[in-house]
């Protein structure tokens, strides 16, 4: 690495208004003094950078040499334009800022923006190169803009006298699509003298190209390995939070499936004994509703079939049940009966008087219509006869005989 001191002259004439460089001549001019600075302070880390310009009222300097990137750059802000560019006085000022530098082991280099016509004699140029040449300072030429003959042929000449073991560089960019800046980091004025370029240039080259740098994270460990290490401690930490947070969710999601595996366990459990509770109950209410159901059935055919003994058994079952459980019951069971033997007895009355022939043929006699000398009345009352003399005996007989018989 070039331990060295520079200069970089500007060119803030009217000129660097032209459009024919984008965004105009000036911009485009401060971006590659920009890459410039930065190149020159990365590559080494005593290397020192000046600016000063050469338009407007006179040579003017910005910064005097200096490691500071960002006083550099905060130099580059507010510049005026205007006036003519006096490329000798901006060359001697600069000459005479790295001849009084603090590090005298630094070598010394200019490097000019030449963008405006050079309206100094070629005689004059080639003295103040012989001067800078035999006090070794390097000098860099950036031609553009004005593409005039006598510019180039004046400014060769100067590189010409200033040149010592090609230390010294002249570029020629003319106006394009391309960028100042880009057009400059492909020239030995950004990569060295044959060094192959700092590694800041070398990246600057690649982004520039569009290509990859193939660094990790973009970063050359061996330009900046304190960012490239930086880089990569950020890196493994997010990948580690990443993947705690992976698995503490995987031991969330398996922590919830097994409780509700153990919830859904005991649920199961006592659905099941549910189910079977259930169908117990219902297979018993069953069997009760089924003997109910035979019992009744029984009761019914019974009934159907007369038969006085069943019948007389179960009645007297159920009122004896009843009469034990209802004392009402058992009084409105005994009225019924008595109000059935009044019943026989009335039936007993009636068929008594349907005996007495005379009584039943002044009935006849009083109704309307009725003759009861009729053929068809005489039989109907002689069997009406008939029917009642048989249970009048009955209920005339003595017990006492009835039990004999």
């Amino acid at each position: 690495m070039v331990l060295e001191a520079t200069m970089i002259c500007i060119d803030n004439s009217e000129w660097m208004r032209n459009g024919d460089y984008a965004p105009s001549r000036f911009q485009a001019q401060a971006d590659a003094v920009n890459l410039i600075c930065g190149a020159k302070t990365q590559s080494n880390p005593e290397n020192t950078v000046g600016v000063l310009t050469m338009a407007g009222k006179g040579v003017r300097v910005l910064v005097t040499p200096t490691s500071d990137l960002g006083k550099i750059l905060a130099c580059m802000h507010g510049l005026e334009i205007g006036g003519e560019m006096n490329l000798a006085a901006g060359i001697q000022v600069a000459q005479l800022a790295l001849k009084h530098r603090q590090n005298k082991k630094q070598q010394q280099r200019i490097i000019v923006f030449a963008g405006s016509p050079v309206k100094h004699e070629k005689k004059m140029l080639e003295m103040i190169g012989r001067k800078l040449k035999k006090n070794s300072v390097a000098l860099d030429i950036v031609n553009f803009g004005e593409e005039d003959e006598g510019k180039n042929e004046k400014l060769e000449a100067l590189l010409s006298a200033v040149n010592n073991n090609d230390t010294s560089h002249i570029v020629h960019v003319p106006s394009g699509p391309n960028a100042l800046s880009d057009v400059l980091i492909s020239t030995p004025i950004f990569t060295g003298d044959g060094e192959g370029g700092s590694g800041f240039a070398a990246a600057a080259a690649a982004a520039a190209a569009g290509g990859v740098s193939g660094f990790e994270f973009g970063v050359d460990p061996n330009l900046d390995p304190e960012l490239a290490l930086a880089l990569r401690v950020s890196m493994e930490e997010e990948r580690a939070r990443q993947e705690a947070a992976a698995k503490k969710a995987a031991e969330d999601a398996s922590k919830q499936e097994k409780g509700d595996e153990q919830k859904a366990s005991p649920q199961d459990t006592t659905m099941t004994e549910g189910a079977s509770a259930g169908a117990s109950e219902a297979n018993n209410k069953k069997t009760d509703l089924t003997d109910d159901e035979n019992a009744l059935l029984q009761q019914a055919l019974a009934m159907s079939m007369d038969d006085p003994a069943i019948t007389h058994d179960v009645r007297d079952t159920d009122m004896s049940e009843a009469a034990a459980d209802d004392p009402e019951l058992a009084l409105a069971l005994q009225l019924s009966v008595e109000d059935s033997s009044k019943d026989s007895a009335s039936q007993s009355d009636v068929s008594k008087l349907l005996a007495d022939q005379s009584f039943v043929s002044s009935i006849l006699a009083s109704l309307p219509g009725v003759d009861p000398n009729d053929p068809s009345v005489k039989d109907l009352l002689a069997s009406m006869q008939n029917q009642s003399e048989p249970q009048q005996k009955n209920e005339d007989k003595p017990p006492n005989e009835e039990e004999k018989k």
